[in-house]
């Protein structure tokens, strides 16, 4: 994805507490857009393979998590990990991990992923379409900063993890005048 371009319009269909709901599922459905997680705002976007996953399970998001405050010392506002997985499955996941800082994000449908370009097949590990790994630092809906693991291709062998991690974005967010 070429810098400076503006991240495309989605919706999704996400799942929030709602108190007024009672029984064990206090949850109902709210769409957000791009615009409203991306709109006037400086955020860190990471995308990757799936939840439940070991790399992103014991070492991406639990890193995003744990270095969330040194992002918005960086004049990072947010952190946003998406992944081709539905509201539920990222919910679950999120509370299996603990994360309370990285707001997650569901493209059940994967029509974000696609449309930035980072829609792979993974049925080689039976997953069927997801994303690629990869981050961006978005500022105001434009991507200012692009962060893509090599191999971009349907049914890699690899998993690679490196140029996306939390701590090479923040390394390039101490070193990289804001573009």
């Amino acid at each position: 994805m070429p810098m400076k371009k503006r991240i495309p319009f989605v919706a999704f269909h996400t799942r929030v507490r709602d108190e007024t709901l009672k029984g064990p599922n206090p949850y109902r459905w709210e769409v957000r857009t791009t615009e409203d997680y991306f709109s006037g705002k400086r955020v860190v976007l990471f995308s990757l393979p799936g939840a439940f996953t070991p790399t992103c399970s014991t070492r991406q998001l639990p890193d995003f998590e744990k270095l969330y405050d040194e992002f918005r010392d960086a004049g990072i506002e947010s952190v946003y990990c998406l992944s081709v997985n539905d509201a539920f499955a990222m919910n679950a996941w999120g509370k299996a991990l603990g994360v309370e800082k990285v707001n997650l994000i569901p493209d059940g449908s994967g029509e974000f992923t696609r449309k930035m370009g980072m829609l792979v097949a993974k049925d080689n590990l039976g997953f069927g379409m997801r994303s690629w790994r990869y981050a961006a630092v978005v500022n105001d809906g434009v991507v200012e900063k692009w962060f893509e693991e090599e191999g971009l291709s349907d049914n890699c062998e690899s998993d690679p993890y490196e140029v996306s991690s939390p701590q090479n974005i923040l390394e390039t967010l101490r070193t990289a005048p804001v573009s």
